[in-house]
Parts: structure tokens; C-alpha cells; sequence
């Protein structure tokens, strides 16, 4: 009787092999879970920085604006000359866009009467998961125009 007590204690005093499966497998679940949730997080942490940097060149703009009320914003950088401010500011956002978001990232500016409406678009694929998916930010605000600028 003795001896079978040996042994069931003999039996009892290690692990086996299929309890350091179970538990290796749950471990490495539960890491690859944390590895997705840690994936995820700099996707959307991504995003969002596009999206600051984005109201950052659109509030430049802004105050660009606000800055040249005589001028007409609405026009394309190629069809005024780099020595004027207006053609200098419509440069300078081009090239933020263009550093930005890349080469498909793009802007609008559209001033109505006294309002104005920058628009940034941009490829947000890594954030989306979709191809070719654009991500668009735009600021409205009201500011002072010249007369001419206004009536057009």
C-alpha cells in the first residue's frame, strides 16, 4: 500500500505535456490579441494625425486669407505670379497639400460673399482599409472681402 502512494505522488508532482499546451495556446491568443488591438490603434492614431495636420494647412490658409482681404483667393496658383502675396500663399498651401497627403491629396478654396470654405481631400486608405478611400476636412468660417471679390 505504501508503494501506490509513492507513485500517485510520483504522478502528481510535475506538469504534463498537455497542460503546457493549453496554457502556451491561451498565451499566445491572447497575445495576438493584443498585437490586433495595438494595430488598430496606430491606424487610427494615423487618421487622426492626417486630419490635424489637415486643419492646421486649412487654418494657415485661413489667416492667410484673412490677412490679403483685397485679394482674390479663388484663383488657380498657375495663373498668378509667385512675386505677389496672393501668388506666394496659393504656393505655399499647394505645397502643403502636396507634402501632406501626397500627390493625390488636393484643396479648394470657395468664397461666398463674405464666407469662405477651405477643403482638403486626401487618401486615408491605411485608416480605412478600403482602396482609394478620401478623407475630406474643411473649414468654414466668415471673413472680410474686398467689394470686387464679394460681387464675383
Amino acid at each position: 500500500m505504501a508503494h501506490m502512494i509513492r507513485s500517485d505522488k510520483r504522478l502528481q508532482s510535475g506538469w504534463s505535456l498537455i497542460e503546457v499546451l493549453v496554457a502556451t495556446v491561451i498565451l499566445a491568443s491572447g497575445l495576438l490579441g493584443a498585437a490586433a488591438v495595438q494595430l488598430s490603434a496606430l491606424k487610427h492614431t494615423d487618421s487622426a494625425l492626417m486630419t490635424t495636420q489637415a486643419s492646421f494647412i486649412a487654418y494657415d490658409m485661413l489667416d492667410r486669407i484673412r490677412a490679403n482681404p483685397a485679394a482674390d483667393y479663388r484663383v488657380s496658383p498657375a495663373g498668378v505670379g509667385l512675386n505677389s502675396v496672393l501668388g506666394q500663399d496659393l504656393n505655399d498651401f499647394k505645397n502643403n497639400i502636396r507634402q501632406f497627403g501626397g500627390e493625390y491629396a488636393s484643396g479648394r478654396i470657395a468664397i461666398s460673399g463674405g464666407q469662405v470654405a477651405i477643403t482638403l481631400e486626401w487618401d486615408d486608405t491605411r485608416a480605412s482599409q478600403q482602396k482609394g478611400a478620401l478623407q475630406t476636412f474643411t473649414l468654414t468660417s466668415q471673413v472680410e472681402v474686398s467689394p470686387a471679390v464679394r460681387a464675383s
